[in-house]
């Protein structure tokens, strides 16, 4: 039998899962009667999404039917960092969302603490943008996910490696 049991805490998202909730959010917005006549673009690149769009308030909808495209497709939103909103040409305006992935330094110290002081026979440790929870009971990490689930911490979080 082994002697200890353990899981990685990480924060990522189906890659394959947001190219089709951008995709059918693109179909969305050149199929919407109010945003048809926009020429609103979403661009998906490596580590964000590009928004090119009239106004503001053409902008807020879009963000809106993006969300309901990331949710449906069971992604968090706090994958999703709004940027600033900047001035493009033809009185248009464009925004960069970066996504989210990976648990920084920050918060895996913070993780690791929570974990340290409510939970004593439970060792966490940080390595690179993952938190590796041991124990020697599976009971205790069950109860251990249950509370960083409770925790509302800025980026998604998944259990991985269980074993």
């Amino acid at each position: 039998m082994a002697s200890s049991y353990s899981f990685d805490v990480v924060s990522d998202f189906d890659r394959q899962e947001l190219v089709n909730a951008i995709d059918q959010a693109t179909r969305d917005i050149s199929s919407r009667y109010d945003l048809k006549d926009t020429k609103t673009t979403l661009e998906l690149g490596e580590t964000s999404i590009k928004v090119e769009t009239a106004s503001e308030m053409t902008l807020t909808a879009v963000h809106d039917i993006i969300q309901s495209k990331a949710v449906k497709r069971g992604l968090a939103l706090k994958i999703f960092d709004y940027g600033n909103i900047e001035s493009a040409s033809g009185n248009r305006i464009r925004q960069e969302i970066t996504l989210r992935k990976g648990i920084s330094q920050e918060i895996g110290k913070q993780i690791s603490k929570l974990i340290r002081d409510e939970f004593k026979k439970i060792q966490a440790s940080i390595q690179g943008d993952v938190v590796r929870v041991t124990a020697k009971d599976k009971d205790e990490l069950q109860t251990v996910i249950q509370r960083l689930k409770q925790e509302d911490l800025p980026v998604a979080l998944q259990f991985t490696n269980y074993r």
